[in-house]
């Protein structure tokens, strides 16, 4: 389920604990080097978390927050997502867009059929994946490749899907 907060665009999360002086790992999503160039991130109950030292490391970042001082202050943000609110960022170049604008688009097919609707984005780390909920009410999760989703129509509150061949198997029995 999306809970993330309105108008919001959820940039990182947070992982373990580095060290015994406060900081986290913090997976970005998206440009790495812009996360502490936002002002401040907040969570999904609206605290809010100031990076006062950020440095890169293999996949992640290594991040110290304001107030965040020992290793078990830490350890309590492990999962913690991040956001910013949409208007600190800049706006998308055309054909461009943020992930999270996919949520709620109308799945059609390349018909025009009603497929179904996109309800969230996941990383599980092998890249986006798009859950739809298809009209039969029942939510699947398909790789966001442009053979899945060939065209993609933000303004139009739409987005092609081409479902795979074992759904359209699976279905048919």
């Amino acid at each position: 389920m999306n809970d993330s907060p309105p108008d919001s665009v959820l940039l990182a999360q947070i992982g373990a604990a580095h060290g015994i002086r406060g900081e986290v790992r913090i997976k970005p999503f998206g440009d790495a080097d812009m996360l502490d160039r936002y002002g401040p991130l907040y969570d999904a109950q609206g605290r809010s978390y100031e990076i006062t030292a950020m440095r890169p490391q293999k996949t992640v970042l290594v991040v110290r927050f304001r107030g965040i001082d020992s290793r078990e202050a830490a350890e309590a943000l492990n999962g913690v997502e991040l956001f910013v609110d949409r208007s600190a960022l800049p706006a998308p170049e055309e054909d461009e867009f943020y992930l999270s604008d996919l949520i709620g688009l109308q799945t059609v097919s390349p018909e025009g059929e009603m497929l179904g609707k996109v309800v969230e984005v996941h990383d599980f780390g092998a890249g986006d994946i798009l859950e739809i909920r298809l009209a039969n009410g029942k939510s699947e999760l398909f790789a966001f490749t442009r053979e899945n989703f060939p065209d993609i129509r933000i303004a139009q509150g739409e987005i092609t899907f081409v479902p795979p061949q074992t759904v359209s198997e699976r279905e048919e029995k």
